[in-house]
């Protein structure tokens, strides 16, 4: 089985190879809006639409034979993306081009890459890093993208295949509780506190708002000094936001690794829509809108196929209400045993951090997905009428 990585590097091209690329882009968006404009919007896969359309778009736009392929690879995976989540393919900006192992090549010796463009083949120089050299070395990547970020500056989205190993089996569980006040907390006891990430937000937002009032309001220098900055200032958030969830992803992933433990994380698909519609003052719905809960996700699950942990999703519901010992929920409809970050339990007197509880519940969720008779481990002893003794034996069967 393989993995896809991909690899982003910045290249450095000349000011003529610059505008090679910069058309080669905009041919390849007006070739893609064509073809998605005047061929049958039911055809979704690649060679239907290339059997249809290859020597128009070839002679109409000045493509090479491999950039017309994945021009029209690329218009069928949109339509079959948008068809799925039902609705209508936008339009293609010139801001990027798909490769192939053609239309472009790695040069391990100096660290170039050649790229096919509409006029000539051109050898751009890549700023690569300790890191993106130990990736490159020895692969031969067949697929790769060239992109202009807002930054202005040129791309190579490389995809490298990679071996993984097995996914390890084990009836350990380390679970994953989620949340705003500790981004995460884990069954064993780790937490990671939201409090620097939601300080950084605030203080992004009112440095943007301060620039943005000027950008309208002051003189002329002022203004172009503002977009200056908050140009600068563009994307520095988000980059602070993904170094801490690969630094939270990658403890829960080593610690799994050394406990041959699975991971066990909560499902939150929605969660955005469900909190947008609780009434809130502008500054709380700013900060829910910017949870980064899925990168999270995705930073965990791709990790854990490379180490070969397995990491799954459980629901939610009730997971932060239910107590981890005796599985016990409050019995009247609306309240809970939870109180911010205090969990009191009502029915045997557990009390414990409401996150690590939350954590223990989804390492239960857990282990009855992952164990023979596995859904007993959540069976409620007050409704069992089970003696506390086998109480607390069921809630240390997964640790």
């Amino acid at each position: 089985m393989k993995q896809i990585l991909t690899l982003v590097v910045r290249i450095e091209p000349t000011p003529e190879q610059q505008r090679l690329l910069n058309d080669t882009a905009v041919a390849f968006a007006s070739a893609c809006n064509w073809i998605n404009g005047n061929i049958n919007s039911n055809l979704t896969n690649r060679n239907s639409i290339q059997a249809v359309c290859y020597n128009d778009v070839k002679s109409q736009f000045g493509l090479t034979a491999n950039h017309v392929v994945r021009a029209c690879a690329r218009v069928g995976a949109n339509r079959l993306t948008a068809k799925q989540k039902r609705r209508k393919v936008k339009g293609f900006k010139p801001t990027s081009f798909d490769c192939d192992a053609r239309t472009f090549r790695i040069i391990e010796d100096g660290y170039l890459v050649s790229i096919s463009t509409t006029v000539k083949r051109v050898k751009v120089p890549m700023r690569v890093s300790n890191y993106h050299i130990g990736k490159l070395k020895g692969q031969n990547p067949t697929s790769a993208q060239i992109c202009l970020h807002r930054d202005g500056n040129f791309y190579v989205h490389i995809q490298i295949k990679t071996d993984i190993p097995k996914i390890k089996k084990s009836k350990n569980v380390i679970g994953v509780d989620f949340g705003r006040r500790d981004i995460a907390v884990t069954s064993t006891g780790e937490s990671w506190s939201g409090k620097t990430i939601q300080n950084t937000r605030d203080k992004y937002s009112r440095t943007r708002a301060s620039l943005q009032k000027k950008a309208s309001q002051g003189t002329r220098s002022t203004r172009r000094r503002c977009r200056e900055i908050l140009k600068r200032l563009s994307g520095r958030e988000k980059r602070f936001q993904q170094w801490l969830n690969h630094n939270i992803s990658s403890s829960i992933i080593r610690e799994a690794i050394t406990t041959n433990s699975i991971v066990a994380i909560e499902d939150l698909t929605g969660i955005r829509e469900r909190t947008n519609s609780k009434p809130r003052s502008k500054t709380e719905r700013r900060r829910s809108n910017s949870w980064a809960f899925y990168q999270l996700r995705v930073f965990l699950e791709y990790k854990g196929i490379k180490e070969g942990v397995n990491v799954i999703a459980i629901p939610p519901r009730y997971t932060s209400q239910t107590c981890h010992k005796c599985l016990h929920v409050h019995p009247v409809p609306g309240k809970s045993y939870r109180s911010g970050k205090n969990f009191k339990c009502g029915n045997c007197g557990n009390q414990c951090d409401a996150d690590y509880n939350g954590a223990k519940m989804i390492e239960q969720w857990g282990c009855s997905v992952n164990q023979p008779r596995g859904s007993e481990l959540l069976s409620c002893a007050t409704v069992l009428g089970l003696p506390k003794a086998d109480t607390e034996r069921r809630s240390r069967q997964c640790g």
